[in-house]
């Protein structure tokens, strides 16, 4: 039976006429990404750079997010030719490929998700589901038009480069980092610098002036709203694991009092 595979990133951000608001996906839980892919959120993030990822975790939450009305990128932990060739085998769509510091980084990301003579991606459809076992009719001759590659800027060097790597073919978007951004700049915990978010806001003027969509990671709502007005495209205001530690931590300030303290209002 023929099959086919689901709109890209790049799709939506050229067909809606808003911002795209997202979240993290860190817990490495099928249960918890499903969870999310119901909330009503435009896109998911689930990452394998800094949460417990491998392979098979991030398969089993491409299962338990399709069917659901949300777009999902999936992040590697690193720009490397063989582990994009393993993500989008398993069906991955939407990259967002980390620590992209220059034009031959971004290239070489590109590089990654495309068949020879445009690329390095290696053939091996007929035993993938990004193909769905060469269920989808044309799948190796139309296989990059189902990728979107979103590349991060997240260092100092990045923020000069920004323009050229824009004018990147098959570079589709930009996703600024301000904490790697910050700390790149001598800044290490300080996102909300005046020069972090000068940074991060040349870095939308530049993707606006190049015709390229640009997003942000702002999980402080005033700052979000500081870059969607500054015209991010797209944005991630929260994170699985954020919600869950913050969540609990007010139960136990609600709930839990030292000995000899007074009992919660509810007892």
């Amino acid at each position: 039976m023929p099959l086919r595979v689901d709109d890209t990133f790049r799709s939506a951000l050229a067909s809606t006429g808003r911002p795209l608001a997202g979240m993290w996906v860190c817990s490495g839980s099928p249960l918890i990404a499903e969870l999310c892919a119901g909330s009503g959120l435009d896109w998911l993030l689930v990452d394998a750079e800094h949460s417990p990822n491998g392979l098979e975790s991030i398969l089993a939450q491409l299962q338990a997010i399709h069917g659901y009305p949300v777009h999902t990128l999936v992040r590697p932990p690193v720009n490397d030719t063989v582990v994009i060739k393993q993500y989008l085998d398993l069906g991955v769509q939407n990259l967002l490929v980390p620590m992209v510091n220059s034009v031959a980084e971004a290239e070489a990301a590109v590089a990654a998700i495309r068949y020879p003579p445009h690329g390095v991606r290696g053939v091996g459809s007929a035993l993938a589901r990004a193909a769905r076992w060469n269920r989808v009719p044309d799948y190796l001759a139309r296989a990059s038009e189902t990728v979107s590659v979103t590349v991060q800027i997240e260092s100092a060097a990045a923020v000069e480069a920004v323009e050229d790597i824009l004018k990147v073919d098959g570079v589709d978007a930009i996703f600024v980092g301000p904490s790697d951004l910050a700390a790149s700049m001598g800044l290490l915990g300080q996102q909300e610098h005046p020069e972090v978010r000068a940074a991060v806001e040349h870095c939308l003027a530049a993707a606006k002036a190049a015709g390229k969509p640009a997003g942000v990671n702002a999980f402080a709502p005033a700052t979000a709203r500081a870059y969607l007005d500054a015209g991010a495209s797209f944005i991630l205001v929260g994170a699985d694991v954020a919600l869950l530690a913050r969540g609990s931590e007010a139960l136990a300030a609600e709930y839990v009092r030292p000995a000899g303290g007074d009992a919660p209002a509810s007892y």
